[in-house]
Formats: structure tokens, sequence, C-alpha cells
């Protein structure tokens, strides 16, 4: 009897929602969590008694525990921040590697097999310490992370698995809950070609929510405005109503944010009611849609591409539905765009397909797919003004668009007579002064040949993969010395040891059964809506909680079951006639 095939998923791990997918008879399918949806919270709470909970459950929780609750933490992957829930200090990998782990009981109770390996997704414009750190959280997730797809490529992937037959260049303009990725492909007899691409790590979804709270507190009183802002719960209650009035506001010309019982301050609550306009949340939202600009035009300029001779424009991201981004798109492209792929499933989608082609499933044989360097890269070096050197000047190495994989080389020399050592310092960016880029990490060359200056010589090699991942290899000229910059004191960075401390520590983590996330998340989400709700509805939601509760102390699966129905239903109903 023959070995099953490797079976390889694709996970989009997003700022705001994260999903995992599998081809499945050719053709890309999205499996569905704990709770029989398909797109997970990507949000960490955890709860007073130590548990730790992922998804839906600590989504609902931001509102009533904001403390103790993590959203957006893949803004600081690659980065040294740490986030403080209820005593215990989590890394944005060990976040992500929860999200990661969840992804995974979930895969593997749809498919009734282990999983060992995934594709995983990243923004295109992630640099090599966001894509170090993502790799890092799969590890500490139990997860084989060979291979790491760009987020508009995978959207690309999907896309021309149904599309394959025709030639066409497309653009895909993928904006999610965090990132904003502007890639320009070609698709050729099967084959897809990224030409370039660019984006903003700090431009998303969340940021327009952002911007609609602001807009909502600017109408209160500066003491009101100042007091709502210190208090952690009457700011995370606002930001959820106004999260909520932003999906609105997609399909409706207005909408109301009420808050009953909000609470300013110590001692003191009120009642924030407000309606907000389509036209004043754009008002608002300009300065955000500003910023679609200047990624588009680069990376139309980086593919020297006049946008008229563009075959489609390809939405991709939840943020895509909002008719303002659709309407800014439009005007950018001078076209409108395309939204033939589910815009929050389209990247895990082509994560599955990328997974196909790695696993070499026959299904996608046909399929070729090239990237490009989303950044340029290079190290510090000197500059001589006269009888004196001037540091700190960016010397690029492996520019931003180039195909990859790729291996560039380029040679630099002492400057001091009798010089010992070198420090190299490794960059990436597009900016002439050091200063002004991001560092990757720093190695000190000893022990060179006494010479005069000029005379020694050194090959820096930078080699970069199909995962965005950079290798340093330097060279000394006329011996067979060459050593592998090793990336130190950098942010974020987990050495080997910190990676297997943490997996070792998300095994002592009390995390919440998989079995019993459909209680809690529906206990969490009637709790969020009870505290926004005033009079008979609320009373009455109330009852419904109760109820459930009293069958979780009875322990009766039937009676939880029954109960567990009710409040769901219940609560669809109450927040169905909110949004109405």
């Amino acid at each position: 009897m023959s070995a099953e095939p490797k079976l390889i998923v694709g996970i989009d791990l997003g700022t705001t929602y994260s999903l995992v997918a599998v081809l499945q008879a050719g053709v890309p399918v999205v499996l569905p969590n704990a709770l029989g949806e398909r797109l997970t919270p990507s949000a960490v709470s955890v709860l007073d008694d130590g548990r730790v909970v992922v998804g839906a459950a600590a989504r609902a929780r931001a509102v009533l525990d904001p403390r103790n609750t993590a959203l957006a933490f893949k803004r600081d992957m690659g980065t040294e921040r740490l986030y403080e829930l209820r005593g215990e200090s989590f890394r944005p990998q060990q976040l992500s590697a929860l999200i990661l782990a969840a992804l995974k009981q979930d895969a593997e109770a749809a498919l009734g097999r282990p999983i060992e390996e995934a594709v995983v997704s990243v923004p295109a414009y992630f640099g090599e310490l966001q894509r170090q750190a993502t790799r890092d959280a799969a590890a500490i997730a139990g997860l084989h992370v060979e291979r790491i797809v760009n987020e508009p490529t995978a959207a690309a992937l999907a896309y021309g698995l149904r599309a394959a037959d025709n030639d066409q260049r497309v653009v895909v303009f993928d904006l999610g809950g965090g990132t904003l990725d502007v890639s320009v492909l070609e698709i050729v007899s099967g084959v897809i070609e990224v030409q370039a691409t660019a984006g903003d790590v700090r431009l998303g979804g969340e940021d327009f929510t952002d911007a609609l709270a602001e807009l909502a507190a600017s109408r209160l009183d500066d003491d009101d405005r100042a007091e709502l802002r210190e208090h952690p719960i009457g700011w995370a209650r606002l930001r959820e109503a106004c999260e909520g009035a932003k999906r609105r506001l997609s399909t409706e010309p207005a909408a109301t944010v009420d808050l009953p019982d909000l609470p300013f301050g110590p001692g003191r609550r009120s009642r924030l009611h407000q309606s907000i306009t389509r036209e004043q949340a754009v008002d608002a939202w300009a300065p955000l849609l500003g910023r679609l600009r200047g990624p588009t035009e680069r990376a139309l300029r980086d593919a020297s591409l006049d946008p008229g001779r563009l075959d489609h424009v390809l939405l991709v991201g939840g943020a895509t539905r909002m008719p303002c981004i659709q309407h800014a798109v439009a005007g950018l492209f001078g076209r409108p765009p395309l939204c033939s792929l589910p815009p929050d499933e389209a990247v895990a989608m082509g994560a599955a397909v990328q997974a196909a082609l790695k696993a070499r499933d026959s299904a996608v044989a046909d399929m070729v797919v090239t990237d490009v360097a989303p950044f340029t890269m290079g190290i510090e070096s000197s500059v001589r003004m006269g009888s004196q050197f001037v540091g700190g000047v960016f010397a690029p190495i492996l520019e931003r668009g180039t195909v990859i994989p790729a291996s560039r080389v380029k040679p630099f020399s002492t400057v001091a007579d009798f010089q010992r050592t070198i420090h190299f310092k490794v960059f990436q960016g597009e900016h002439a002064r050091c200063a002004d880029n991001q560092q990757l990490g720093e190695y000190v060359l000893a022990k060179l040949p006494e010479l005069p200056a000029g005379k020694v010589s050194v090959e820096v090699r930078f080699t970069y993969d199909l995962n965005g991942i950079l290798e340093v290899d330097l060279t000394v000229g006329g011996t067979d010395r060459t050593e592998t910059l090793v990336i130190e004191r950098s942010p974020g960075r987990l050495t080997a040891e910190q990676v297997e401390q943490a997996r070792q520590a998300m095994k002592r983590w009390k995390v919440h059964p998989r079995e019993e996330l459909p209680n809690l998340t529906a206990l969490a989400r009637a709790e969020a809506l009870f505290v926004e709700l005033i009079g008979p509805e609320r009373e009455a939601l109330g009852q419904s909680i109760a109820r459930l509760r009293y069958a979780l102390d009875r322990q009766d699966p039937v009676l939880i079951r029954q109960c567990r129905e009710l409040l769901v239903a219940h609560t669809t109903q109450l927040l169905g006639g909110s949004e109405g």
C-alpha cells in the first residue's frame, strides 16, 4: 500500500484575521475552525484563571478586558516589543505562534491527518527581520515552514489558477487589516512573474477604524476626551463600536455609534450617541487614502509600466470592501478594480496553491511563479572627502526589484594603513544615508592582513532566497577565508535557544481546550454585547447568558448545546437588529 502524498497547508497569518487552506481536487479550500467559521481573529487573551484563549473568544474579550488581550501584534513582528498579559510577557512571535498552533489544530481536525509543514504568507513589504520572526513563530508552534510566500503573490496564484490560460498583466492591490502591498505581475502560459512590488507595513483597515474612533472622540469636550483615552475599557468599547460602524458604512449612507453607560473617568459614566455619515468618515480617512498613492506609483515606476497597459487590477484584503478604497483605486489606475476572489480568503487560497506546488501536486504541475526583492539591501561604507573619510553612506548591493532567488557581490577595501578589522553593518532601505534605513545586523571581520590602505579587499556577497531571507558572505581577497555574517543584536531576532525556550513555554501555558471554544466564544460575544445594551434587551440577554452558565455548571452536554445554540441565536438577532 502506497503512502499518502505529503500534505502541506497554506496559512494566511493576518493582522486582523488568519486562515488555513489546502488544495483539494485542484481547488483551494479554506478550512473551518472549531466554531465552523473560516476566519479566525488574530487575537490572544489570558483569562482570570491563567488559561490562554485565541481567536473569536479572545477578540470578544478585547472589549471586556483590553489590558489582558493582544490584537494586531503582527505589526510588531521583528521588534523587541513585549505584551504583558496578566503578568506573563509575550513576544510577538509567541502570540503569532498561538494563532498558528490553533490553525494547525483546525486543519488536523478538518483533514483527519497530522500537519507538520505549512507555507505561510507575509506582506510583500515585510523585511528580513519580520520574515525571520514569522519563521520563528511557526517553529514555536511546531510547524516546519520552508517556504514563505508574499501575500500579493499568493493572491496572484489563486487568481492565476482560474485564469492560467489568459496572458495578462495584473496589479494586485492588497489592503488588509495592517498592511498595504501593491504588486505588478505578468501571467503568461501559467507562469506568474512578479515584476515590482511596493507597500506600507503601517497602513491597513485597523488604521481606518482608529481614525473613525478619533473622529467620534473629537466631538467630545476636552475633559471627556482626555478621560476616555485614559480608560482602557472605555476606549476599547469606542473602538469596537467604530469597527462596526466602519463595516456598516460600506453599505449604508450613515451609521450610529451608540455606547450606553460609557466610563469617562473615575466614578463617572455617560452615554455616547453619535451619527457618522459616509462623507464625514471619508473626510476623516483622507490622510490614509492619500497614502495609497505613493506605493502605487512606486510599483508602477519600478515595473516601467503605464496604468493604461494593465489588463486588470485585482483587489485583495478585507479593507478593500470599503467603497472609498475601491473609488480611490479606480482613480489611481483609471479603471474599475476586479473583485473576482473573496478578498478575505484570496491570500490563504494562494498559499494553499503554493503549498501544492511545493508538494509537487499534479493539479498545479504547469504553474510557475517568480518573485522580486521588495527592498534594496547593502552595507554602510565611507567616501573620501579630501584627506578624510565620511562614513554612514549606504552602498547598495542587491537592488529592489531583483528577481529572486538572487546572489550579488561587491568588493570593498580598507581605508587605513595596517587596518586589522572591518565593522560591517547591513541595512535595507532606499535612502542614501544608512541612518534613514533599517539596520539588519552587524559583524566584525577581524585579523586582516597588515597592509597599506586599500590593499586589503573584501568581497561582500548577498544571497536572497525565495523566502526573502538574506545570507551575507565575506571573502577576504587573495585568501580562501570566507565568513558568514551572523546577525547579532537585531531587534526581535530569536536565537535557536530562545525559539526552543518559547516552545517549552508554550507547552506550559494552559491553552483553552479546542472542544470548549464554542461555549467560551458564545459567552464572550454575548457578554461584550451585554455591555452595550440597555433596557429589556439587555435583561433578556443576561438571562440567556445565565442559562448557559448554569448548563456548564451542570456539565450536561445536551443542555449545554441547547443553551449555547439559543444564546448564539439571541446574540445574532440583537446584532442584526443593531446593524439594520
